[in-house]
């Protein structure tokens, strides 16, 4: 969304005196608390009390000379998916309101709040994290910020971590993202989702999908917050890495399979794109990347995800019916997956990946479009069980494709300021992360006219 503070605006509102972080949280909190918003289906769980303890002991740590970080007092909100100690892991479900509370945050919000960021609550997700549009039948849908009158999904499974965010409900919000979910809710309201390598933020301390592939990311305004924010959840310094020219990066666009089934408004806006870039300097590439679309053949019938039927078999067979039936029957259809099939696509996965390096090495990045659509209707896909299966599938696949092969990706913002949001996704290599957000920031600078 054009225009949200990014972290590094408020901290040095903060440094200046400008503003304070009981501020800054107390302003959060009134948007939360609006009853004319999206709060209420935004946030499972607010921690307001909590925060505004935080805020004040922030403030107070600030007057004496100790800001632990350019996140010292910034409001946050993190995935319900993940532990917050002494509070019961929900995961967007019903079912474990009465679970044992976790002893322990979970590592990356640990990081945070010794980074000095407060956490605001715990954000509304598609239940267990299993789809990619957002719809949650028990605790409600957020709204897009694009076309409420509509009502539009907010993209999943991060639902309410992207809507937090651009509602000025936290400065930046924490997400999984195991098969798109960090990514698909960024592109579809218009803000900035990174998704590390896998090995570098394994999704420690939350409540797990697929562990091949679960990984924890940020949602926030740009790219520098999410290098930011990412830096601090895994351990390392806060500090930015350089941008990266335009000029001169050599950057693959694959034309198998991620390009099928664009709508009008996303292959108008990734073409502006492309012209954007190449008009910046960028040497871009057509290549065919054949190795995507055998991405749905090694993964037939959902093999990865054999991995979720694992997780969930016993609370099935125990309470089946408290599930949103989407979500449960979607668990269903792997629980006849056979173990040597499961090893059999691993193998293949393996194999799969290093046949992809060799395709991506001679370029710096490769880049496509984050979703083939903008967010479609909420009332629609509730009420049609085959326009929501399509859509799922259709909304996961360009994004999959990339947990699949084990890379770390960004997704940013492509479209007009007041246009249907849009999002270009930037892959780089596995374990490049740090190379590709120093891509990322220079691709956002070209793209920045985009967006006026």
């Amino acid at each position: 969304m054009k225009n949200l503070p990014s972290l590094l605006s408020f901290a040095n509102d903060l440094a200046a005196g400008r503003t304070t972080s009981q501020r800054i949280v107390s302003e959060a909190l009134e948007r939360i608390a609006d009853p004319g918003g999206e709060g209420s289906r935004v946030f499972i769980k607010v921690h307001k009390e909590q925060a505004l303890a935080a805020a004040a002991a922030s403030d107070q740590l600030r007057a004496a000379g100790i800001v632990p970080s350019p996140l010292a007092g910034l409001p946050v909100s993190v995935k319900d998916l993940f532990d917050l100690a002494g509070e019961p892991t929900t995961a967007g479900s019903k079912l474990l309101q009465n679970a044992a509370p976790a002893s322990v945050d979970a590592p990356a919000i640990a990081r945070l709040k010794q980074a000095g960021a407060i956490v605001m609550g715990r954000t509304n997700m598609t239940e267990f994290a299993y789809s990619g549009l957002g719809i949650n039948p028990h605790y409600g849908t957020p709204k897009n910020p694009w076309d409420r009158a509509t009502g539009r999904i907010p993209g999943g499974s991060s639902s309410g971590a992207a809507v937090s965010v651009t509602d000025g409900m936290a400065a930046a919000a924490i997400g999984s993202d195991t098969g798109g979910s960090v990514r698909i809710p960024s592109a579809l309201c218009g803000i900035t989702g990174f998704k590390p390598t896998t090995r570098r933020n394994p999704a420690r301390g939350a409540w797990p999908l697929s562990p091949t592939l679960d990984t924890a990311g940020p949602l926030a305004a740009s790219v520098a917050c999410c290098a930011l924010l990412d830096a601090v959840m895994t351990g390392e310094p806060a500090r930015l890495p350089p941008p990266l020219p335009v000029d001169g990066l050599r950057l693959a666009v694959p034309t198998s399979f991620v390009l099928d089934d664009m709508d009008t408004e996303v292959a108008r806006t990734f073409e502006r794109s492309l012209s954007l870039l190449s008009n910046a300097g960028a040497r871009i590439t057509e290549i065919p990347f054949a190795e995507l679309a055998e991405i749905p053949r090694i993964n037939a019938g959902g093999g990865i995800y054999a991995e979720a039927y694992a997780v969930h078999r016993r609370l099935i067979e125990e309470r089946g019916d408290e599930y949103d039936p989407r979500v449960r029957d979607r668990i269903l259809r792997v629980k006849d997956y056979s173990a040597a099939d499961f090893v059999d696509m691993l193998a293949a996965r393996e194999a799969l990946i290093r046949s992809a390096d060799s395709v991506t090495t001679p370029f710096d990045a490769v880049i496509l479009p984050t979703t083939a659509t903008v967010a479609p209707a909420i009332t629609e896909l509730e009420a049609d069980d085959n326009l929501y299966i399509g859509a799922n599938i259709l909304m996961l696949r360009n994004t999959f494709c990339f947990n699949f092969l084990d890379r770390c990706a960004l997704s940013l913002p492509m479209h007009r300021d007041g246009a249907p949001p849009t999002g270009l996704m930037v892959v780089g290599e596995t374990m490049g992360d740090s190379r590709l957000l120093s891509i990322g920031l220079g691709i956002e600078q070209c793209l920045d006219t985009a967006h006026s």
